[in-house]
């Protein structure tokens, strides 16, 4: 296992968030036109929030652990749609980040390595992505994934689960099922769980969940999850060999919200809890960018704020 990374864990939580015109605006000036087009795309504006703030987490974790300037930060995607950082400097610290959203909850994982430190090429790392046969080799990378604890599917829990065996090992069922989950809220959680982990495991390596999920077998070992308690002791295996250049935290953000990170190749410097930020934090670093690109950004906006709401919120 390589060096100690430093790590950043944070969340927002929108619930009760409705934004103004003008804080709408600042925060789509932040994002590159390419963002925008996917963004309005959306036909709910809480999907469009979820998303934008997504983007403004990661502006903020890059402007705030490179040497690179607020506005000169520019992303792309690989061909797997994973976003990372285009235009990195030799200079710069190597970094990895992964956002998630689900619920109300939008939240990023990041971890840092001091150039010197890193013993791949010079390559960023976040524009590659390993298989699931080389996942385990020196590069570094995180992956994070979120889940509200609630099922909708309208069929009963337990005709979901015999649809959705097949992406679970039968050890992963034998916990799911276990005896003591006797609710079947506890049966849901415990789904919910393995769900996020193998999410967290397949964002990391970048190749999303068309892969054989029967494949990534998760032990948890601790049934303490909860908002006082981060459990790191899950254990992965590939093709029933253990991945021992793996480490996953899991995390209740509250009652609701479960989250896991998957840390390939990198051990944290510390344990933590999540950073909350609000929306006005996110901010920070805007720049004036004229008159006429603000008010067509004012446009867009106003047009966003005419989307329908999913849910009510409380």
């Amino acid at each position: 296992m390589s060096a100690k990374h430093l790590c950043f864990r944070w969340a927002v939580d929108l619930r009760s968030f409705t934004p103004s015109l003008t804080q709408l605006t600042s925060a789509c000036l932040l994002v590159q036109p390419e963002e925008k087009t996917r963004l309005i795309k959306f036909h709910f504006i809480d999907d469009f929030l979820s998303s934008l703030v997504g983007r403004l987490l990661m502006r903020k974790f890059v402007s705030e652990t490179t040497n690179i300037k607020h506005n000169d930060i520019i992303f792309d995607r690989d061909v797997r749609g994973k976003p990372y950082l285009k235009n990195s400097k030799p200079d710069s610290p190597q970094i990895s980040f992964n956002v998630s959203h689900h619920g109300s909850m939008v939240v990023l994982a990041g971890v840092v390595v001091n150039v010197h430190q890193q013993t791949t090429d010079d390559d960023s790392q976040q524009q590659n992505t390993p298989s699931l046969t080389t996942a385990t080799t020196t590069d570094f990378g995180v992956g994070i994934d979120v889940m509200k604890i609630e099922y909708t599917g309208g069929k009963t829990l337990s005709e979901f689960f015999r649809i959705m065996t097949r992406n679970f090992s039968a050890s992963e069922w034998r916990y799911i099922n276990r005896t003591h989950h006797t609710t079947e809220q506890a049966k849901l959680k415990a789904f919910i769980r393995n769900w996020c982990l193998k999410e967290s495991f397949v964002k990391n390596i970048g190749v999303g969940i068309s892969i054989d999920l029967q494949k990534i077998s998760f032990a948890i070992q601790s049934d303490d999850l909860d908002t006082d308690n981060i459990v790191t002791s899950t254990k992965l295996s590939i093709d029933d060999v253990p991945a021992t250049m793996w480490l996953f935290e899991e995390h209740m953000l509250d009652k609701e919200h479960c989250v896991a990170i998957a840390f390939r190749n990198c051990i944290p410097s510390e344990e933590g809890e999540f950073k909350f930020f609000n929306f006005d934090e996110l901010l920070v670093g805007g720049v004036d960018k004229g008159a006429p690109a603000m008010e067509e950004c004012k446009e867009y906006c106003r047009n966003v704020l005419k989307k329908e709401r999913k849910q009510i919120r409380s």
